[in-house]
């Protein structure tokens, strides 16, 4: 799990990334990412209930992108705050080394890692 001093802890951080951030489309994952002043990296994983209805799997599918996002951080440069937005309920069942990818090929579109 992605340690807490990486997450966002209010919205107004997030609504600041949606309005001023840039966005970059994958496959089944978007993300939204904007430089911050606070000298540090922050996430957020978004799992409408359009995706999956029950609770339980939003979050598991959370918890995996966390996970994810983790494995990425060593290589991550740059204070920004990044939300990945996900829109497809194949990211519950995938295998885990193609969302690593995934969440990878993004970060490097965007030039974060």
């Amino acid at each position: 799990m992605l340690a807490k001093k990486y997450r966002f802890h209010s919205r107004g951080g997030v609504r600041y990334t949606y309005q001023n951030g840039k966005s970059i489309r994958g496959s089944r994952i978007s993300l939204v990412f904007a430089e911050n002043a606070r000298g540090k990296q922050r996430f957020a994983v978004v799992v409408s209930k359009k995706v999956l209805k029950s609770a339980v799997g939003r979050n598991r599918i959370r918890r995996r992108v966390y996970e994810a996002i983790r494995s990425q951080l060593p290589e991550i440069n740059k204070p920004v705050d990044c939300i990945f937005n996900i829109y497809n309920r194949e990211v519950l069942d995938m295998d885990f080394e193609k969302l690593q990818s995934l969440i990878a090929d993004l970060l490097k579109e965007a030039e974060i890692v």
